[in-house]
């Protein structure tokens, strides 16, 4: 039994009641236990899964690809920055700062985070700064950045009862084991999102409900910077997601690099993630102002943005450097590996007049 275990059967014996996603909240970001609470986790081959920014530093300079276009759009201006939420170790800004001149801003409310980051990105002195939350962006021209930040946030669970939509709380029995029971909506807004699902579905067909996506992208769309805003994660449209096949919802474990739907297992030790639902994340974001300008599977995109680069390779032999590189392009473009498995979503956010 985890530490969060104890202390969230602490709070449900003493008479508290617990959503799913209050839970998934703890399991992932409480201070002392939550898996990404305590600081940057391992990732790749000695961690508990992989990332774009894992396979290379190559997915950085194709972002800076992306920068370079997106300060052409706005204008060349001089105080142009990239601006990256969710930068974990600082990882993705270090390979992006090797491959231009930008200055970089994070978004980072956890200090354990930006201690990290402050350490790996002291080199380039002056040029990254910090901020804690979307509300004190700097108000300047920019690329916005996140990479797999939609897929943790804290997602509510319901259930189809042939009827109507149950909530699942978690629950506890005898043995001190926590389970999932379905009850009333715990709230009127997810009374309104939930309206929005389908009902034509088998009995027990279980499915997630994002709130907390979607109050990130409208925040997002009301801070003050402007330019564009790129969104990398692993997700699906309305249809792929509330098909019949996944009667079980998309909410799963990582451990190992290992999946299963043991979610109440070893809280604050794994990974909870789900699938992003992309549909509903770029109506909120357009209907808060922002505009679609790319939606496109991961290796699509990025096979574009790699063209240039492609092109400097023609008529020379690949050196160990280059080998390496391209090795990294076929892991994040062709559709065996990440390709097809990320979505890509590209928005601009206009000037507040």
């Amino acid at each position: 039994m985890t530490a969060l275990h104890q202390i969230l059967l602490h709070r449900l014996n003493s008479g508290e009641t617990l959503t799913f996603a209050e839970v998934m909240t703890q399991a992932l970001y409480h201070q002392e236990h939550g898996y990404y609470g305590q600081g940057p986790r391992r990732i790749g081959r000695s961690g508990d899964f992989y990332t774009s920014v894992s396979v290379g530093p190559l997915y950085g300079r194709l972002l800076t690809t992306l920068a370079q276009q997106t300060f052409e759009k706005l204008g060349q201006p001089s105080d142009f920055c990239i601006i990256e939420q969710a930068a974990h170790d600082g990882q993705l800004a270090e390979d992006v700062m090797n491959a231009c001149e930008y200055d970089y801003v994070i978004v980072e409310p956890n200090p354990r985070y930006e201690a990290v980051q402050r350490g790996k990105l002291a080199a380039f002195g002056n040029r990254v700064s910090w901020v804690s939350s979307l509300a004190t962006i700097p108000e300047r021209p920019a690329l916005f950045l996140c990479n797999e930040l939609p897929d943790a946030m804290p997602v509510h669970l319901v259930r189809w009862d042939g009827s109507s939509w149950n909530e699942l709380w978690v629950k506890t029995d005898d043995c001190d084991t926590l389970r999932l029971a379905p009850g009333p909506i715990s709230t009127e807004e997810l009374t309104t999102e939930i309206a929005r699902l389908p009902r034509e579905l088998p009995v027990g067909y279980t499915t997630e409900v994002g709130l907390a996506t979607l109050h990130w992208v409208r925040e997002l769309a009301s801070a003050p910077f402007h330019g564009e805003i790129f969104i990398a994660d692993y997700g699906l449209d309305h249809e792929e997601l509330y098909s019949t096949e996944r009667h079980t919802g998309t909410i799963r474990r990582y451990r190992n690099h290992k999946t299963d739907d043991h979610i109440l297992e070893d809280l604050g030790e794994c990974d909870l993630t789900t699938h992003v639902n992309f549909t509903r994340l770029k109506e909120v974001g357009e209907a808060a102002g922002l505009k679609e300008q790319v939606y496109s599977h991961q290796g699509r995109y990025l096979g574009k943005l790699g063209l240039p680069w492609l092109a400097t390779l023609e008529g020379r032999p690949p050196d160990a450097a280059t080998q390496a590189l391209l090795r990294q392009y076929h892991s994040l473009t062709h559709p065996a590996f990440m390709g097809r498995s990320f979505r890509v979503l590209l928005m601009e956010k206009e000037k507040t007049p």
